[in-house]
């Protein structure tokens, strides 16, 4: 829906570019909503879900000796940072294209950009799914325990308050309107729902870990 009322000028995208101009001549200091900006950068987000994707990769590879030497059932353990490397690549594969097809102007701010491709937010893309699959990859698998239970929830809000302060840095500093990152936010939901699915259809992780017990 979001596309198709960019894509056709629609009138929730005439008020998305009031709210826009209010939101960039806020009160929200630039300093501030700059750096958060950055943080949506590649150069910042993929160093991030590397580092996680390597110790994902160690530990799994750990897990895998531990249950074949108590006989358990062999489970893909390198698929999940695999998966998660795959999507993050099909981030710029799927919002270069995007960002062409609808050529939507950027805001005032942006008024001398060497393109007109604004819609989704590749910042925003970035961010949502490169932090989002780093979660992931820290907690799947492993057994439920208090400390899980605990630190779970602060994690998931964490990640969603680091996304949110993106957005808004991104729309206040002027380089998005905002339906720019919510639209990148939906296809970033699609993305790690497609990683979720794959992993609990074809890794084996979470069927070994239920009958074995051990992380």
């Amino acid at each position: 829906m979001l596309t198709w009322q960019v894509a056709a000028h629609g009138p929730l995208r005439a008020l998305d570019e009031r709210l826009g101009r209010a939101v960039a001549s806020g009160g929200l200091p630039a300093g501030p909503a700059g750096f958060f900006a950055d943080l949506g950068n590649t150069a910042v987000a993929l160093p991030v879900l590397a580092a996680v994707l390597v110790w994902a990769l160690w530990r799994g590879r750990r897990a895998a000796r531990r249950r074949a030497a108590d006989g358990g059932a062999p489970s893909r353990w390198w698929l999940p940072p695999l998966a998660a490397g795959l999507t993050a690549v099909a981030v710029p594969a799927l919002v270069v294209p995007l960002k062409l097809w609808l050529a939507r102007p950027g805001p005032p701010q942006m008024a001398g950009a060497a393109h007109e491709g604004f819609y989704p937010s590749g910042h925003g893309a970035t961010a949502a799914v490169l932090y989002g699959l780093a979660a992931l990859l820290l907690f799947r698998g492993r057994r439920r325990t208090t400390a899980r239970r605990a630190v779970v929830p602060a994690v998931v809000a964490a990640v969603v308050l680091l996304n949110a302060v993106v957005g808004m840095g991104l729309v206040r500093r002027g380089y998005h309107w905002p339906l720019d990152v919510l639209g990148s936010w939906c296809l970033a939901g699609v993305l790690l729902a497609v990683w979720c699915a794959v992993c609990d259809r074809w890794s084996g992780g979470r069927r070994v870990v239920g009958a074995q017990g051990r992380p």
